[in-house]
């Protein structure tokens, strides 16, 4: 979730210049929330196990109920909600396999921190950068908050949190409480790191996008209020789960390509 959505100032009238301050009044209910979100979710990522798999699979069938709630509030004709309820089972379900099976193998943790990390900077980078810059924006139709300059924003976030998880890898397997390694090194060039910034807030603004296309069907602003200043979890973790499907896809076909 690059930035929630909310309503174009320029759809009704002029465009009234909005301070930067204002623009972020809720940031202190968000920065709580994620606080929180931060201490559950990297509690169970530490601990793994049981745990992990518990709170990933909490987190999917709640992502999965929001989904099936939109689907239910689609405002188009001919749409076959059985069709979409079914298909965000899978979607959900797909996305939790992949983030539980990540965290099992040897380097779990980092790997998890990796993907998760990355979407998170690219959510934060476009929040800040998009609603400090505005500018041209990408899809006023679907989704009227999201800017170019928001997605650059969104890359170099993702960048940033790529490089400093690959920094520092070794430190983070050593000191998990399951680790298999203990020693690792994993280096990348500023290109190669660029690229994997830029794929991953792509396909997580892709994410985005979509969740927004649905909110937009359903003729509603967030899939739910579970979470102050944040919405649903579906908002929360829309990027997330694009990148898991895609990403996770492309490695099994890699990897059965390999044993084949």
């Amino acid at each position: 979730m690059a930035g929630a959505d909310r309503p174009d100032p320029g759809a009704d009238g002029p465009s009234v210049p909005v301070p930067f301050w204002l623009r972020n009044a809720d940031l202190p209910k968000r920065a709580l929330t994620a606080l929180v979100m931060l201490v559950v979710s990297g509690t169970a990522l530490w601990l793994g196990g049981m745990a992990w798999t518990v709170f990933v699979l909490i987190i999917g069938i709640g992502v999965w109920f929001e989904w099936s709630t939109l689907v239910l509030q689609f405002k188009a004709p001919g749409i076959s909600r059985n069709w979409w309820r079914s298909a965000g089972a899978i979607y959900c379900g797909i996305a939790s396999a992949i983030l539980i099976q990540v965290r099992q193998e040897p380097a779990g943790i980092a790997l998890v921190l990796l993907i998760v990390g990355a979407v998170i900077g690219t959510d934060v980078g476009a929040y800040f950068m998009g609603r400090a810059l505005g500018g041209p924006k990408i899809a006023p139709r679907i989704s009227p908050s999201k800017t170019w300059a928001g997605l650059l924003g969104g890359v170099i976030g993702a960048t940033l949190v790529i490089w400093i998880v690959l920094a520092n890898a070794g430190r983070i397997l050593a000191a998990a409480p399951d680790a298999q390694i203990t020693a690792v090194s994993i280096a990348a060039s500023p290109v190669e790191l660029i690229g994997m910034g830029l794929a991953v807030a792509v396909v997580a603004q892709a994410g985005d996008f979509f969740e927004s296309w649905m909110k937009r069907s359903a003729g509603v602003k967030d899939s739910g209020k579970l979470l102050p200043g944040h919405g649903g979890l579906f908002d929360r973790v829309d990027g997330l789960l694009s990148v898991l499907v895609v990403f996770g896809t492309i490695f099994i076909i890699a990897r059965l390509s390999t044993l084949s």
